[in-house]
């Protein structure tokens, strides 16, 4: 006995959706309540999971999975993730310690987490052996979310003051476009003390 209409309707629009996103694309049950009730949504994802068209990559987070010809499936990329958990609570987000720097060429140690503040609830996920970390911070932490600034800001305490020298403002410079340095401008009134004379040094260094 096939399944009911409603279901299939359900499934495809679903499917449609995540497909339209890209492979790779990542979303939780709260992608979809536009479309039905959340037992729906659940059912419909778990029969997209067991029909192969998606992955389940941590409780709750769903990937459309991304071939490669020379590694096969790829596991889903930790910001495609993270992007996936805030939007369920229009939450902003903060890439943070070794992984702000990282970012911006200020460390080659690979994170062993991928971690971001955020205005929402803390959660974490484990995507294979990789941890992706949502981190309660208050608003005044968030006040450059979204902008160049922020990540600055958070690679910079990650690497602390004392180790913040010359080779690293360089770095900055040379990673930053002119427009970014101007934004470091206007946002020193929104760091400390010592990271807004780092933004100085790099913004007003050579371009």
């Amino acid at each position: 006995m096939g399944r009911p209409k409603s279901n299939q309707s359900l499934d495809a629009k679903v499917l449609r959706r995540i497909r339209g996103r890209g492979a790779g694309a990542v979303a939780t049950p709260a992608d979809f309540l536009d479309m039905g009730g959340r037992a729906a949504v659940d059912q419909a994802l778990s029969r997209l999971v067991r029909q192969g068209a998606l992955r389940r990559a941590s409780r709750g987070v769903y990937a459309y999975p991304q071939q490669s010809k020379l590694l096969g499936e790829l596991s889903p990329r930790p910001e495609e993730v993270a992007q996936a958990l805030a939007r369920r609570g229009a939450q902003r987000l903060l890439p943070s310690g070794a992984y702000a720097a990282n970012l911006l060429g200020l460390s080659d140690q690979v994170p062993g987490r991928i971690e971001y503040l955020t205005d929402g609830p803390s959660r974490r996920v484990m995507i294979r052996q990789l941890g992706v970390v949502l981190k309660r911070t208050t608003p005044r932490q968030l006040a450059t979310a979204g902008r160049v600034t922020g990540t600055v800001t958070q690679a910079l305490r990650f690497l602390r003051r004392e180790q913040v020298d010359e080779s690293v403002v360089e770095t900055l410079r040379r990673r930053l476009s002119a427009e970014d340095k101007r934004q470091l401008l206007k946002d020193i009134k929104l760091v400390p003390a010592w990271i807004g004379e780092v933004f100085r040094r790099v913004a007003q260094g050579r371009e």
